[in-house]
């Protein structure tokens, strides 16, 4: 089944933690940045076509907030009726619960 076509849309918390990511990564391999950037990019676009695509949170157990890997990263995202709203970008073992206290 498709989805309807939602607007993806970056929080900014989310863009910082893509940011952060990206920097570690640029640190040692300024070409390997790109290309996980374009992934996230990519990725991130899918959604707008496919947002149930992911797994419901586990920590939350909401339907709207879903998630999909990007390597070892958890894309966590906000499904409503009109736009998929990227939420955070944070690694596959933390626990997105103990990232919402931090942030």
């Amino acid at each position: 089944m498709v989805d309807r076509t939602r607007q993806v849309v970056w929080t900014r918390s989310a863009l910082d933690c893509l940011d952060e990511i990206l920097a570690t990564i640029a640190a040692e391999a300024p070409s390997a940045a790109v290309r996980v950037l374009g992934v996230f990019d990519s990725t991130a676009g899918s959604l707008s076509e496919l947002a149930t695509r992911g797994r419901v949170v586990p920590e939350l157990n909401e339907s709207t907030i879903r998630e999909v890997f990007v390597y070892r990263y958890r894309l966590i995202y906000q499904v409503s009726m009109d736009d998929v709203r990227i939420l955070a970008v944070i690694p596959g073992a933390m626990d997105y619960r103990a990232w919402l206290q931090r942030s």
